[in-house]
């Protein structure tokens, strides 16, 4: 007999739905929420589907009754009343699934789900969700074996010219969809969001967008740049500072912790999820930036070596923006100074080039010579990065007197 007891509410499963999107669901919370009459909440192994479980001629059978992001509890409990109403005339209820039903935003949930654990943050799950949810709405009700090429214009052309790279995105994460649909029987035939020889028929020909490299301070400016810098004594001046002198990215900067820093070694090891390419980081530390090191130790505390204002949390990814705008600052951003710094590199100094691109963390696109070069050079680019501090730590009209650096050399030259 089905039962009727443990019976969900609207309130209640808005709030699971929450706490799941927000990766706050407890393990004991990803199970089967019983509603009664054989249907559930399925939130087991990563999915969110409203599901009915019962027998037929001794055998367990589930059907799938959609998201409940787009079905809501009382048009659930309807079809949970339908197929039970079937069953109790010895007709076994159809799955949505294998009569065509599944809706495109079912299999978008599910592809989500799938993809989250190869993400290396949650940025990426936001952007596909943000895509899939607000620009491909119309979409998501639709029946996914039903969607046409018209459908897929429909969504994609009011932004094709308007939202050039968004629209290019949200196409390759339909296409995606309807490939793991066609992948699960959920539908057959050619993809309609298919590019090439398709797509690229019907829509026009977008302009190539320019990507302008960062905007760059010129290597010979940095020096008074960095005098200016160090008169100012705030956490954002600091950590500036300090990603100038390790021609470290933004990001990774904002993101260090005391456990990455061998202050012994004088060495910053950072993590490969943190890295863009996704590999561990050693960064050698001039006598300059392993002070800034110190320094900020003696007088903060937690986790992150530049807190921002906030308890337990990094400086704001806006801090450098911030800081070059109260400086007065234009035509140069905080990523350009990795810029200035290879200039630097190449112009003045006897550095090898491999030495410089392992010090600016640039993967080796040869991929037989990446397999071959096991050595991350750390004596020869500390002896670079002490360079480099050298060269910036003073006005380069006048070198310090005894100092035989290669910066110096190059400016008594």
């Amino acid at each position: 007999m089905a039962r009727n007891t443990n019976r969900l509410t609207a309130r209640q499963v808005t709030s699971l739905l929450q706490k799941l999107d927000r990766g706050e669901l407890k393990p004991e919370d990803r199970r089967l929420w019983p509603d009664g009459n054989n249907g559930y909440l399925n939130l087991k192994d990563g999915r969110c589907a409203w599901t009915f479980i019962s027998r037929w001629h001794g055998k367990r059978f589930e059907i799938s009754f959609g998201s409940p992001r787009n079905v809501p509890l009382a048009r659930f409990r309807e079809l949970v009343k339908d197929a039970n109403a079937k069953l109790a005339v010895g007709i076994k209820p159809t799955s949505p699934k294998h009569a065509g039903g599944a809706t495109f935003g079912e299999c978008a949930d599910r592809v989500i789900e799938a993809m989250k654990p190869a993400w290396r943050n949650q940025k990426h799950k936001k952007q596909w969700e943000m895509t899939l949810r607000k620009f491909a709405a119309p979409l998501r009700p639709l029946p996914v074996h039903k969607i046409t090429p018209e459908d897929v214009l429909s969504v994609l052309k009011p932004i094709w010219n308007s939202k050039c790279e968004t629209a290019s995105r949200l196409r390759g994460r339909i296409e995606r969809v309807l490939d793991a649909a066609k992948a699960q029987g959920l539908r057959s035939g050619e993809n309609p969001a298919r590019w090439r020889g398709h797509l690229d028929q019907l829509l026009p020909k977008r302009q190539r967008l320019t990507r302008g490299h960062h905007a760059a301070m010129p290597y010979a400016d940095v020096p008074a740049f960095m005098a200016k810098l160090r008169a100012r004594d705030a956490t954002a001046a600091l950590a500036l500072e300090f990603a100038i002198l390790t021609a470290a990215r933004s990001g990774e900067v904002f993101g260090a912790r005391w456990d990455e820093f061998d202050l012994d070694g004088a060495l910053w090891t950072v993590p490969a999820g943190r890295m863009k390419a996704g590999v561990v980081h050693d960064v050698p530390l001039s006598s300059r930036a392993l002070a800034i090191v110190k320094k900020v130790r003696e007088s903060r505390s937690g986790d992150f070596v530049f807190p921002g204002g906030k308890p337990g949390k990094p400086l704001s990814t806006m801090a450098f923006e911030l800081l070059l705008r109260r400086m007065k600052i234009d035509g140069a951003t905080a990523h350009g100074f990795r810029s200035a710094f290879r200039d630097w590199a190449g112009d003045r100094t006897d550095h090898p080039r491999d030495v410089v691109e392992a010090a600016l963390a640039h993967m080796i696109e040869n991929k037989a010579e990446a397999a071959y070069r096991r050595s991350t050079a750390i004596e020869k680019r500390r002896a670079l990065m002490n360079d480099w501090a050298a060269y910036l730590a003073r006005d380069t009209r006048f070198p310090a007197a005894n100092d035989n650096s290669a910066a110096a050399r190059e400016v008594q030259a």
